[in-house]
Formats: structure tokens, sequence, C-alpha cells
């Protein structure tokens, strides 16, 4: 006989993740395709749950957009939790890192390397340091805010979030009760009538991706590369789910 022992962490994990599949809402969403339905039934099989995709199965992605397996174009409208601030397969990243494959994978600090002390003695000057120990946590942030600012991408948050929460400010207050977010970092409300998930499923229908947290609240985070034509699309689509719930 098998026993399964859950830890208290992961007994609440499954509790949240069987809670957020079965909504008590009735859901109007379209239903997803037998290609996509076989790709979650195999993650699922032989995957650990320890979170609730959206059921969405994404195959490439390119600057703003993202296409799932069935070739259906979307807005990423979470950008890998902004992890893609820079848009997806950006031409400049994608070039850097095949003319470093080209030359050397990757050395460990157990041996030294050519450029290892170019770049530390780069930082020290720049930032007025005596050494420095450059370390996974937090590179990642600098590396980033250094290409958002050669792009304008920081001027362009600014700009294209005030016209966001101006768009999402104009849903209807009844559904959508609070408005919120600085930059391309935002969020709604909604009210405890409806649910942020069925809503989800929506704007998957129509074109946009993003995820719901605490039941009541949805995140927009897209790329910080889009363009007032885009948001202004997007926000057409976010009033089309709205009005479908």
């Amino acid at each position: 006989m098998h026993c399964k022992i859950l830890s208290p962490s992961l007994s609440i994990i499954n509790r949240c993740i069987a809670s957020a599949s079965s909504s008590s809402v009735q859901s109007t969403a379209k239903p997803v395709s037998s290609k996509t339905q076989k790709i979650i039934d195999r993650e699922t099989r032989f995957g650990a749950a320890n979170y609730h995709p959206l059921p969405v199965v994404i195959q490439r992605g390119s600057g703003v957009y993202v296409w799932d397996t069935d070739g259906k174009r979307y807005f990423d409208f979470l950008s890998a939790y902004s992890a893609v601030n820079q848009g997806h397969c950006h031409p400049k990243i994608i070039a850097s890192m095949k003319q470093q494959v080209e030359i050397l994978s990757l050395t460990s600090r157990a041996f030294h390397n050519d450029v290892l002390g170019e770049f530390e003695q780069y930082a020290c000057e720049l930032f007025g340091y005596e050494k420095m120990l450059p370390m996974n946590t937090g590179v990642e942030g600098g590396e980033t805010a250094i290409k958002l600012a050669q792009e304008g991408m920081i001027e362009n948050a600014a700009k294209m979030g005030e016209l966001l929460r101006k768009e999402l400010n104009r849903l209807p207050k009844d559904k959508v009760k609070i408005v919120r977010g600085k930059g391309l970092l935002n969020a709604i409300v909604i009210d405890s009538k409806y649910d942020a998930w069925e809503l989800c499923l929506h704007l998957r229908d129509f074109g946009l991706l993003a995820k719901p947290t605490h039941g009541d609240k949805i995140r927009f985070a897209p790329p910080l590369n889009i363009t007032k034509e885009q948001i202004l699309e997007c926000c057409s689509i976010i009033q089309k789910a709205v009005n479908a719930i």
C-alpha cells in the first residue's frame, strides 16, 4: 500500500489550485482545442501541481505578442511577471546571445576567463567601487535597467501607463471598482459578484493574456516597448471582455 504524505504548505497549494479550478461561476468562455487540451493534460499528468496556469499553450513570441499552438496571436499582458519587459525575442539580445554561445558557453568561477575582469573594472569605475562580486540575484535587474534606459522604455512606460489607466477608468464601475498602477505595472479590482478567472478567460478569447490574483484582481504588465496603437487595441479587448461577464 502506498501512502501519500503532503506537507502543510503543499496541502494549502493543492487546495488553492482545486478551488481555482472549480469556480462557482458558470463559464461562458470558449473551450480549448483538442490539441491544446492534449498538451495541458500531458503537463498535468507528469508535472507537479504547484500552479494554476490559464488554459492557453504558448509556442512562440515576438515583441508584445505571443502565439499559441493553434496559431492564435495574443497581447502578452503578463510579460513573464515583467521578466521580459524588453519584449519577446528582442533582436539585440538574440544577437548578443548568438555571438557569445559561438565563443564560449560557461567557465564557472572555478577558472578565470578573459572578460570577467574587464566587466568588474568597468562596473567599479562606473559606480566608484573598490571591488565588486557579480552574482545572479540583482544582476538581472541591473542588466534590465540598462536595456530599458538605452531604448527609452522607461519614458514610454510612463506615457503608455497613463494612457492605459485613462482608458481602464472608462470601464463600467459596477464591474471594475478600482484601477491602479504606475507606469506599465497596473491592475484592476473587479466587483465580488464577478469572477476574475472568468474575465481572464474572456480576455484570452479576445486575444489578450493576463492572470488573476487574490480572487478579484487582474494585473496588466505588458512589455515596456508597447505602442499607443497597441495600448488602444488592448483597451478595446479589455472592454469587450468586461462586457462579456
